[in-house]
């Protein structure tokens, strides 16, 4: 395959996958504009090293993996707090009758170090497998799963032992 003929089948997936790429980042920075950077900078970042896909079967893995340590710098480097745009986040997050837990919820998967919340975030907002996760974040399937009972347990532990995902 052509390095021309990749690109159009990378680009072909970044725009039919748009809105899972910004709801990957929004979930990490609650802010559209900041998740609109992210995304930007991702994609930026995968045609810049589009040589480096070598599987095209791994072309999902390989762009949230792009995107989900894009999101991680981007936090690092601001290392500030980010207000919810509710309008974005009403749009995108499933309804939930009671928002205060939703906030709550919200609010504990933020506190989360950063490999926890991307397990988290990539199992229950992105609905990946623990395969296709841990293929994202480079690490084995065991890694995956004791970082999920992890953070499961950490949030259980912030709010409340009646809480279960």
């Amino acid at each position: 395959m052509t390095k021309n003929e990749k690109f159009i089948l990378v680009e072909n997936f970044i725009v039919e996958n748009r809105e899972a790429h910004y709801r990957l980042a929004y979930g990490y920075v609650k802010n559209k504009e900041n998740a609109l950077d992210i995304v930007q900078d991702a994609i930026l970042k995968a045609l810049n090293s589009i040589d480096r896909l070598e599987e095209l079967a791994y072309l999902k893995t390989w762009f949230y993996r792009i995107i989900v340590n894009t999101a991680i710098d981007f936090i690092r480097k601001h290392q500030r707090v980010t207000l919810m745009d509710d309008d974005i986040l009403v749009l995108h997050l499933p309804k939930i009758e009671d928002e205060l837990t939703d906030m709550d919820l919200q609010d504990a998967i933020d506190q989360l170090p950063p490999q926890y919340k991307s397990v988290i975030i990539l199992r229950f907002f992105e609905d990946l497998k623990i395969e296709e996760i841990a293929e994202i974040m480079g690490v084995n399937v065991n890694t995956v799963k004791t970082r999920l009972y992890t953070a499961l347990r950490k949030l259980r532990v912030e709010m409340g032992e009646e809480f279960t995902l």
